[in-house]
């Protein structure tokens, strides 16, 4: 299959931000002008997370969602506070093509399996966003916008969703999450051999190389990323013709 690029829209209060690891987050722009851009240029899919809506307990902000939908031909992607079925119609119903659930996959797996029955695992993502513990000697799963450890495996909670129906992991490296330094590669490569479902990397993106390096070595099937695309130290045309020349398949 074909290597998908993937920029990421992280909203809260109607703004994109951008911070590392998941704190210090800065104003990168408007949401839909950035869609509209995207949608120019090359990209395959729009991700569009309310990363604050399940730290504050609400919904994903509608209005932003069904803006973007009315600027956008690809595929878009939403998350943030996804609790019910109910709320996944309701994106659904707003034009998304796919949801995404993090902690109200955790805190609620049957969610998992309920949406996946009703609405198929090719609209299904499950986000994971992953710390390195010392002690278990493992990636940790976060919650809560990367706020609230769980004492669960990532790799055993990767194989669950599989397991459950999720058709897609996006899977966020916190340790490299805003810090240009390159994707955590033994984190995508581990998780990539332990499930069949096509996993998406995001976090740490910062040169060209990075791309190449965790759709190759990292196993990923997607690379996802913000800031390096938000503020244009990395064109997606440019990005593609490089991961060309360096013998991966892309769209």
């Amino acid at each position: 299959m074909a290597k998908r690029i993937i920029p990421c829209l992280d909203i809260k209060e109607g703004r994109v931000v951008k911070g590392k690891k998941f704190v210090d987050l800065k104003d990168a722009g408007d949401p839909v002008e950035l869609a509209r851009f995207y949608n120019k240029s090359a990209a395959d899919e729009l991700v569009l997370l309310d990363i604050a809506a399940s730290y504050e307990g609400r919904k994903t902000t509608m209005e932003v969602v069904e803006k973007t939908v009315r600027e956008i031909s690809i595929p878009l992607t939403v998350g943030g506070g996804i609790r019910s079925i109910e709320h996944i119609r309701h994106i659904f119903e707003a034009g998304a093509d796919k949801i995404s659930m993090s902690t109200p996959a955790v805190e609620n797996p049957k969610l998992i399996e309920e949406a996946a029955r009703i609405f198929g695992s090719s609209c299904l993502v499950v986000a994971i966003d992953a710390l390195w513990n010392k002690e278990m000697e493992d990636w940790e799963v976060y919650t809560h916008g990367g706020r609230k450890a769980t004492g669960i495996s990532v790799l055993n909670w990767a194989q669950r969703v599989e397991d459950l129906g999720a058709g897609e992991i996006l899977l966020t490296g916190m340790d490299a999450d805003g810090s240009r330094d390159g994707f955590d590669i033994p984190l995508y490569r581990a998780v990539s051999e332990k499930v069949n479902i096509p996993l998406i990397a995001s976090g740490g993106a910062g040169q060209m190389e990075d791309f190449a390096r965790v759709l190759s070595e990292g196993k990923a099937d997607a690379a996802l990323a913000a800031s390096v695309f938000h503020y244009r130290h990395i064109l997606i045309t440019d990005l593609k013709k490089y991961l060309s020349n360096q013998g991966l398949e892309v769209y």
